[in-house]
């Protein structure tokens, strides 16, 4: 399999925090042209491309959405507070460069937390991590210019370029324009192919904060099945014990038993288990402690529906350096692929 690497670049580096996807929706509706049936946009801003074929009704779930922040203050010299959209580690945050989203354009800016640089700091001031309350954001203009141009409001997004890094692409927004990309390349490879369903592949908002949009997007459509594309914690890194590690990154797609957000149907994981091992696609198991997915979302709407992930495993999980294996992007494509053939 030919990846496109420079689609996964192009997603990664798109803003798009929860309720504010309209750019990544954008790029993914120019790709999905000659692709399917039929594409709508819902009233949460859900993105449901539709392949009609015949067998149930199969909803593949791929969240446009990543963590970032709005504008909630500017202050009188001209600097920004911010609230979270979505988990950040805020060890993570600091010396960031940032984009803040106006309605006259878009704003470059840096990230940092109020204190004392490290020079005239004490070690107690030191050793402090900060909430995301503390930190500010420095666009560098003037405070008459700033209230001019920044509205409490605004979206703000972290700024990273994506690139490969020997065997793995790495950039922000992994989580899960990852997934978006592998359910645009399964839509490229079953092109002109019979499918065994009725395939409903949906681009949802706002899973970052509640699964948001595949709750909604799942009550129109009405699965029959569910399938969530997500990434997960790939955490194979010096000084951590195996039981830690969730999943490996190069070691196929995992195949998600369970989260904090839903338990898998054991029938979808045993049919994906025998379906990977019959196909030789390389794949793990997947026990997540706390996390969710729109697996979650989709499996309670209505009567329920039966559902479960496919993650791709990623190291450095809500970073702007997420990184994906891929191999694991290639195995989870392959997977989903077979699965929608019926073979």
């Amino acid at each position: 399999m030919r990846l496109n690497l420079d689609l996964l670049k192009r997603l990664s580096e798109v803003a798009g925090i929860p309720g504010w996807e309209d750019r990544v929706r954008e790029l993914v509706l120019a790709e999905l042209e000659g692709l399917v049936d039929e594409v709508r946009t819902d009233a949460l801003g859900n993105l449901i491309a539709r392949r009609k074929g015949k067998g149930p009704r199969v909803m593949v779930a791929a969240h446009m959405d990543e963590i970032g922040f709005y504008v909630r203050h500017v202050d009188a010299k001209g600097f920004l507070r911010v609230q979270n959209v979505g988990g950040f580690d805020t060890r993570n945050l600091f010396a960031r460069q940032v984009t803040v989203h106006t309605a006259g354009g878009d704003l470059p800016g840096l990230m940092n937390p109020a204190g004392k640089p490290i020079h005239i700091s004490t070690p107690e001031e030191r050793n402090k991590i900060p909430t995301v309350a503390d930190f500010f954001v420095d666009v560098g203009l003037s405070a008459e210019e700033v209230k001019a141009r920044v509205k409490v409001g605004d979206p703000v997004t972290l700024r990273q370029e994506g690139m490969r890094l020997g065997k793995f692409f790495t950039g922000k927004a992994m989580d899960d324009r990852a997934s978006v990309f592998v359910l645009l390349e399964a839509l490229r490879l079953l092109k002109g192919k019979k499918l065994a369903c009725d395939l409903y592949a949906v681009f949802t908002t706002q899973e970052e904060v509640g699964l948001r949009g595949a709750l909604t997007s799942a009550y129109g459509v009405e699965p029959e099945v569910g399938i969530a594309l997500d990434v997960t914690l790939a955490v194979d890194l010096p000084d951590l014990l195996s039981h830690h590690y969730v999943t490996e990154a190069g070691k196929g797609v995992a195949i998600k038993v369970m989260d904090s957000s839903a338990i898998s149907d054991r029938g979808l994981v045993r049919q994906f288990v025998e379906l990977a091992e019959k196909k030789k696609i390389p794949y793990q198991m997947e026990v997540l402690p706390l996390g969710g997915t729109d697996a979650g979302a989709m499996q309670r709407s209505r009567a329920g529906v039966p559902s479960l992930t496919l993650s791709i495993p990623t190291r450095y999980v809500h970073t702007v350096t997420e990184a994906v294996h891929t191999d694991d992007l290639e195995a989870t494509a392959a997977l989903l692929t077979a699965y929608l053939q019926g073979k």
